[in-house]
């Protein structure tokens, strides 16, 4: 598996190392992703001109590639608000709240409720259909907001997707590049999925708790921007019990139709925006009566506001990252190598073609390709690479392919696939109003914890 490596990939890497550090260091990455973006395009294309407007495309691509994220998260917090200024939503949150009593009940509910929705229609449409009823019960019981987009994000983009038990598009992915079959991808995936989840929540939880009682992370409401609206005397008490039962049915109907139509994906998200979108503008109608269009307009202009708000920042990082895979081509043109299977994954097979083979340093190495090709903020892109490698390694050492397999898939899930790149965890964070970036640091150390347990776990499963 020899890869040629260029100037390119080199670059990329020294940025990578740059951008971490500053994350860590709680500093703005803009200017340096932007410079990034500026050296890579002007060492692929030696053009002055190119490299500039190369900088402007890549924004272009990585805002076409966020757009429905955006747009869904726009339109949810566009509902919460009238919700909220309407009194519903304190109907609605009233049966939940008399349950979940402390921060512990709602971090743990919130987490494996999210889980079972995420396992049966992806974790981004279950962070719209939960977000916002289940936050402001959460803020009440004491959970910090930047606690609940963890509590969504490692459950529902962490164990839900990494494992992807129901839908089952990640081990067919790994499955078919190791030439094995998808049933036992998933079955060495169990343990592992479960040692990852496990020690990666309890990690989280922990610190999160430690982090409260030394005040370094306050339970409060300044989180969320549409809890702080001041409830108006809109609708009757019987208007209100009614939207209190009418909207939950009618996001209970989205998950039905989502389930007999088999959607996922986009078009889960777009089922779930487009309800969220008729039940604002039927809100709006009924709470302002002859206002009604004006306000529902105005309550649209006030989600965009936010969405874009809360994007604004992560674009930059998002298009230097995006240039680590298909994007490259898009967005500079074809200067990789022939044999080029992206940056991140070029990075990823030089990765497996360097090291000695033994069942500890395969295990090790698939966590390290899985974490390389992740940094594209997908997840996914870098999974068939893990499956092939995995089957390599699994010949040359005499078994354990289908734990290497999943090892990797688990690995490039949890980096990419929504828990530490920053915009590939936007849906919860944004859904909650903390930083993408914060969510990131936070996740972090949990879910290295996790990653070098579960990697020990699969030495002894090979």
């Amino acid at each position: 598996m020899e890869m040629e490596l260029t100037a390119l990939h080199w670059i990329y890497v020294v940025f990578i190392a740059l951008i971490i550090g500053f994350m860590v260091k709680r500093r703005d990455t803009t200017l340096i992703c932007i410079i990034g973006i500026f050296l890579l395009a002007l060492v692929a294309t030696g053009s002055l001109a190119s490299s500039i407007s190369g900088i402007f495309n890549s924004f272009i691509f990585a805002i076409t590639e966020l757009m429905s994220t955006i747009l869904i998260i726009s339109i949810i917090v566009a509902m919460s608000t009238v919700l909220t200024k309407s009194g519903i939503n304190d109907v609605m949150i009233a049966p939940l709240a008399k349950f979940i009593k402390n921060p512990t009940l709602a971090f743990w509910v919130i987490g494996i409720v999210m889980m079972m929705i995420s396992w049966f229609f992806w974790p981004s449409p279950a962070v719209a259909l939960l977000g916002a009823v289940l936050l402001p019960v959460a803020l009440r019981a004491g959970l910090p907001a930047l606690g609940v987009a963890m509590a969504m994000n490692l459950f529902g983009h962490g164990i839900a997707l990494s494992g992807d038990f129901i839908i089952q598009a990640a081990p067919k992915l790994t499955g078919d590049a190791a030439s094995i079959p998808v049933g036992d991808v998933i079955a060495a995936s169990i343990p592992l999925v479960i040692t990852m989840g496990v020690v990666t929540t309890l990690s989280a939880f922990i610190l999160l708790k430690r982090d409260m009682k030394l005040g370094r992370i306050k339970a409060d409401n300044e989180g969320f921007v549409q809890d702080q609206t001041i409830s108006e005397n809109l609708l009757t008490l019987g208007q209100k019990k009614f939207f209190a039962i009418f909207i939950p049915i009618a996001f209970l109907l989205d998950v039905v139709a989502l389930s007999i139509l088999k959607l996922q994906g986009g078009d889960a998200t777009a089922l779930v925006g487009g309800t969220a979108v008729f039940i604002l503008l039927i809100l709006s109608l009924v709470a302002h009566k002859q206002q009604g269009l004006e306000k529902s307009t105005a309550y649209l202009i006030q989600g965009f506001q936010f969405g874009f708000k809360v994007f604004g920042p992560v674009i930059p990082i998002a298009a230097f990252f995006y240039l680590g895979d298909s994007g490259f081509n898009q967005i500079i043109g074809d200067y990789l190598p022939k044999t080029s299977l992206g940056i991140v994954n070029d990075l990823g097979a030089a990765l497996a073609a360097s090291v000695p083979l033994t069942k500890e340093i395969a295990a090790v190495t698939l966590t390290g390709i899985g974490a390389i090709t992740g940094l594209d903020g997908s997840g996914f892109s870098g999974i068939s690479l893990a499956g092939s490698v995995a089957k390599l390694f699994g010949t040359a050492i005499g078994g354990g392919t289908a734990t290497l397999t999943a090892l990797g898939q688990i690995t490039a899930i949890w980096v990419g696939g929504g828990t530490l790149i920053p915009w590939a965890l936007i849906p919860a964070a944004a859904i909650c109003n903390v930083s993408p970036f914060e969510l990131a640091r936070r996740n972090l150390l949990p879910v290295t914890i996790g990653l070098a347990v579960t990697t020990i776990v699969a030495m002894f499963l090979i």
